[in-house]
């Protein structure tokens, strides 16, 4: 199954690895041995406007004070990895650096709107951390990310491989009582970063000679060997779940090994993909739409039509819209299959 987050670890994440792990220690290391130097960590807006303290707008917006948003903070950042994973870490670090500077202004702004609309002076002490760039992950994971209904409770209520990420959304944003504003002005920052009529990306991005050297001198810190299929499986399932999941994993493999041969045809013998070789199981799922596809291709009739919304998402994970077509039509519009598929190539 296509999950939201992917698999694999930290595999091809080393700057999700090191957003893990740097300020997790650094949050740990204040809060247990060093509590008197909290106070150069706060997010002071009162202090940035009256007081000149432009420094705090960097310190107070790195490391979490709180342990709790520490812990939420990490999840989130753990199963938005699949991000650094689809787009490469450069323009992951570019998303996560345009969102951090543009939440800065917008909080400042929503701090000003709550003084002089309500009065309430106490709502320039934001809640410190990362923590802006992680409500903006959450625009291109409701955007990019298919919903794939997993289980259904009482019949009306469905659980999605996307439930889990918003509940902790949900906790990470009732934490505090002013965390809200950081998080509205995540969202909104994220998506003016992802806007394309703004055009943001053209100007907030890390430069080509940051991102070589930081690959050359911080990738090896952080890298992750690929793991073996034996730690994909999982030690920690019972009997059942493993013999399951190496069920899929030699109908994976089976796949790659079709994808493969035909690819070759292709380079020997030259022409298209014949997709419909790809996925002999998925015709057979539904056994009457599988005879009534037989005698439409016997009888010459056009090919299977594909949603278009579906087609879209596709296209916005990355995919050309000539795969995404074939690859829907090859498995019976399932969206779940197809993804997984075009996400393995």
């Amino acid at each position: 199954m296509f999950t939201s987050t992917g698999s694999s670890g930290l595999y091809k994440a080393p700057l999700s690895k090191s957003l893990l792990l740097v300020p997790t220690a650094l949050s740990l290391l204040l809060a247990l041995l060093l509590p008197h130097c909290q106070k150069f960590f706060l997010y002071d807006l009162q202090a940035v406007k009256n007081d000149f303290q432009i420094w705090r707008l960097i310190c107070g917006r790195i490391i979490c004070l709180d342990l709790k948003d520490t812990f939420c903070s990490s999840l989130l950042i753990y199963n938005f990895r699949i991000f650094e994973r689809r787009y490469g870490s450069r323009k992951f670090a570019s998303f996560l650096l345009g969102s951090w500077v543009l939440s800065a202004l917008f909080d400042l702004i929503l701090v000003e709107a709550m003084q002089y609309s309500f009065g309430i002076a106490a709502a320039s002490n934001l809640p410190s951390g990362f923590l802006a760039p992680v409500f903006a992950l959450f625009v291109p994971f409701y955007c990019s990310i298919p919903r794939v209904q997993v289980a259904q409770i009482l019949g009306q209520f469905s659980i999605t491989n996307k439930t889990l990420i918003y509940i902790l959304g949900l906790q990470l944003f009732t934490s505090g009582p002013y965390i809200w504003i950081v998080a509205i002005s995540g969202i909104v920052s994220g998506m003016c970063y992802r806007s394309t009529a703004l055009k943001l990306q053209q100007m907030l991005y890390i430069p080509s000679w940051a991102a070589a050297f930081c690959a050359w001198s911080l990738e090896p810190l952080f890298s992750s060997s690929e793991p073996s299929s034996e730690a994909r499986i999982g030690m920690g399932a019972t009997v059942d779940i493993q013999r399951q999941q190496r069920m899929e994993l030699l109908d994976r493999q089976l796949m790659l090994s079709q994808f493969a041969q035909v690819r070759r045809q292709r380079q020997q013998q030259g022409g298209m993909i014949n997709w419909n070789r790809l996925f002999p199981p998925l015709r057979q799922r539904q056994n009457a739409n599988y005879q009534d596809g037989r005698r439409s291709e016997q009888q010459g009739s056009p090919p299977l039509e594909v949603s278009e919304e579906q087609v879209a998402r596709l296209m916005e994970m990355g995919f050309s819209r000539g795969d995404a077509l074939e690859a829907l039509r090859a498995s019976n519009n399932d969206l779940n299959v197809a993804t997984n598929f075009l996400l393995q190539h």
